[in-house]
């Protein structure tokens, strides 16, 4: 099995010529029917707090794409979209279509970025999701959650054998982008794909590097700072072995620290 991350240039707020690149990149890109392909953080307007202007329901234009390029290439495709609670603020997901082009999990970000003004356009997300990928368990999660290290333990303890990461992480906190996620990679003993876009929206630049790492930390696919789309293999049973090897899980004090 296999996952792949595509990383590009969102073009700000124009939903039409996002859909079109990444429809474009995924059609080149020879992806094995069944894979699961991840898109940046709000990957069809860039991160925008104009929630007004660029939100949408679950009928909207995101949704659409995302229904129809999974059932086109037969993939499993996540990628950040903008809703809004009812006459409230922004809700800033992940959602997951299936090769049929059903919905299979839909998770609100729990830490908005609250230096980025984040929290007074978006709600906090409550819950962590996790979903099936033919027999995987993955657990999305959104940017300036990989800070937060519970809530990556939490999901390990719930089964999550893959995380997902998508981003709009600025070049100059490259580094430690990757020392987080590797960090949650090696900590939960899980596969960890870490999606970010590149080049520059109106506020900042951005670097890319979206990384796929393996459960020991070692980093599988690095797409470095242009539009590409990588892809790595997930092995289960080298994953499972490896846990058995060294069962730090089974070691963890299952108590509540705070």
């Amino acid at each position: 099995m296999r996952v792949y991350a595509c990383q590009f240039d969102i073009a700000w707020e124009d939903k039409p010529a996002n859909f079109a690149k990444v429809r474009r990149m995924l059609r080149g890109a020879a992806i094995p029917r069944g894979s699961l392909v991840v898109l940046p953080e709000m990957f069809a307007v860039g991160f925008s707090m104009n929630v007004a202007g660029i939100w949408e329901d679950e009928e909207g234009p995101t949704h659409r794409f995302l229904r129809e390029t999974a059932r086109e290439l037969g993939v499993f495709i996540l990628g950040g979209v903008v809703a809004r609670a009812p006459e409230g603020p922004g809700r800033n997901l992940a959602v997951v279509y299936s090769p049929t082009g059903e919905r299979v999990a839909s998770y609100q970000k729990i830490h908005p970025f609250t230096s980025g003004g984040e929290t007074a356009h978006y709600e906090r997300g409550e819950e962590i999701v996790l979903f099936d990928w033919q027999g995987v368990s993955v657990a999305p999660f959104i940017c300036y959650d990989v800070r937060f290290p519970e809530v990556f333990r939490a999901a390990v303890l719930r089964g999550a054998q893959v995380y997902t990461v998508i981003a709009s992480w600025p070049a100059h906190r490259e580094d430690v982008w990757a020392t987080f996620l590797r960090a949650r990679a090696i900590e939960n003993q899980a596969y960890v794909a870490g999606v970010n876009r590149c080049g520059d929206d109106p506020n900042l630049p951005y670097s890319g590097r979206s990384l796929i790492i393996s459960p020991r930390g070692e980093v599988l696919a690095d797409a470095g700072s242009e539009e590409t789309v990588v892809g790595a293999e997930i092995d289960l049973a080298a994953q499972e072995a490896y846990r058995r090897e060294l069962p730090v899980l089974k070691d963890m004090r299952r108590r509540s620290w705070y």
